[in-house]
């Protein structure tokens, strides 16, 4: 039997699965590493730490008799560079893409290179500051020379991850398609400011019509994928299974709507409503929807947590009460005020005249749920689309599918296992079997949901 190795990286656990030939998972951990902070005193992610995981997991891991370890690929996390000298070493921190970017530096960027809404649409990028990776590129360049000087690639980081065994530095689409600024999908090459500030010397040559290189370990030759982006990496099982039209929502930090069959220019109103494009593995947009609906969730869940005295767990265990939905929807106004996620319609300040946390939380999910919905249709357009899958996190959140089906129950929901969306898209990229239509019901727990009815 032969075995796949994939890390998946997420900002708040760093995974490793194997899986076997048939696409079954044999094992895994998980582990999670205290943020340390840059030389501003932003938080980031550990860069040697992870590294130092991956590569003695890896060691340990090929060390195992029982597994045939024929291959190892990565899926990180976007908007993030490792940026690396002449030998290969990092000469800068792992960024967080929520540190703050120098108001200076961007009104000078955009002074030299056009405003905030036409380089928006011709990268089809919304203007995101640092989570536009590509501008941090151009931020270290004026903001700490020093450390550009020292640059001699910049590994987008599933791209460095793969770098770290093979030495060979390359960029890849799904990487560069992540709303980086750097992309002009309309001349399907870089920007032009990528040229004209010499960005385009420091990125890797983009692996065009190749996934794998070979990295020779005890005496046999090892598949070692490029990488690829989280969310572009959990829509390639749904790519190579499904012929109809479909949208996959995947639910996490971030809950991304993802179109792989809307072919149409981003439009401003599309951009000014947080929409943007990917691309695919293959080089072709993807056009996509954000919602910072876990981030959210988190914090919320949290408040309800200490006004109601409840354990930290609680909210794992409500259901989905009908009962409870009805006397919610009665008069129904919004009730919470976001802290990061932005709604013309939330209130001033949070107001709960709830006496049961049950209550509360349908409120909540319901409010929350509403805001998905908006983010789904932004990504679907004027496409006629009638299948939804959901996977990540909240797809095994009793509320969140109940009231999803019910809101779209002109269309099929199905939901599909929650962890292992982009480990298994990773997987597949970098494997020549060809997949049925049965595998996402066999491989990933498929499931339907039939929308409640309203009595």
């Amino acid at each position: 039997m032969k075995h796949t190795l994939i890390f998946d990286i997420g900002k708040t656990n760093k995974k490793c699965f194997l899986f076997d030939e048939n696409y079954q998972e044999v094992w895994k951990e998980y582990i999670r590493f205290d943020e340390i902070k840059d030389e501003d005193g932003h938080l980031c992610d550990d860069l040697s730490a992870i590294k130092n995981w991956i590569l003695t997991t890896f060691q340990e891991v090929i060390k195992l008799k029982k597994f045939n370890i024929q291959a190892v690929n990565f899926s990180t996390y976007g908007a993030s560079f490792v940026h690396v000298d002449k030998k290969g070493k990092p000469v800068a921190p792992l960024y967080n893409y929520l540190k703050p970017f120098s108001k200076k530096i961007l009104n000078q960027f955009y002074k030299k290179y056009g405003t905030e809404m036409s380089l928006a649409q011709e990268t089809a990028s919304p203007p995101l500051q640092m989570i536009n990776s590509g501008l941090q590129l151009y931020y270290l360049k004026y903001a700490k020379p020093e450390i550009f000087k020292k640059i001699r690639w910049s590994l987008h980081f599933p791209q460095y991850l793969s770098f770290l065994f093979t030495g060979t530095p390359l960029s890849e689409f799904t990487s560069i398609g992540c709303h980086t600024m750097l992309w002009d999908f309309s001349k399907n090459d870089y920007h032009r400011w990528v040229y004209q500030e010499g960005i385009d010397k420091i990125l890797p040559p983009v692996a065009k019509n190749k996934n794998s290189l070979y990295y020779p370990i005890k005496g046999k030759k090892i598949k070692i994928g490029i990488g690829v982006h989280d969310s572009s990496a959990a829509l390639i099982p749904y790519l190579k299974t499904n012929q109809k039209p479909f949208l996959l929502i995947s639910t996490g930090t971030w809950s991304i709507s993802l179109n792989p069959f809307n072919q149409e220019k981003l439009k401003k109103k599309d951009l000014k409503n947080d929409c943007l494009n990917f691309l695919k593995p293959s080089g072709e947009p993807v056009k996509a929807a954000r919602l910072f609906l876990g981030n959210e969730y988190k914090i919320q869940v949290k408040k309800l947590n200490e006004i109601f005295g409840v354990d930290e767990d609680y909210h794992r265990n409500v259901s989905f009460d009908y009962d409870t939905y009805f006397e919610i929807i009665q008069d129904f106004a919004p009730s919470f005020k976001w802290e990061s996620i932005e709604d013309e319609d939330m209130p001033d300040q949070t107001r709960l005249s709830y006496h049961k946390y049950e209550h509360a939380y349908h409120q909540l999910m319901t409010e929350l749920v509403l805001l998905q919905i908006k983010c789904i249709k932004k990504a679907i357009g004027d496409d006629t689309i009638s299948r939804l899958y959901v996977d990540g996190g909240f797809s095994d959140n009793d509320l969140y599918i109940n009231l999803l089906s019910h809101y779209f129950r002109d269309k099929k929901l199905r939901t599909t296992d929650a962890s292992l969306g982009s480990a298994l898209g990773a997987a597949i990229s970098i494997s020549d079997t060809q997949l049925n239509s049965k595998f996402l019901k066999k491989n990933y727990a498929l499931k339907k949901h039939v929308p409640f009815i309203v009595s």
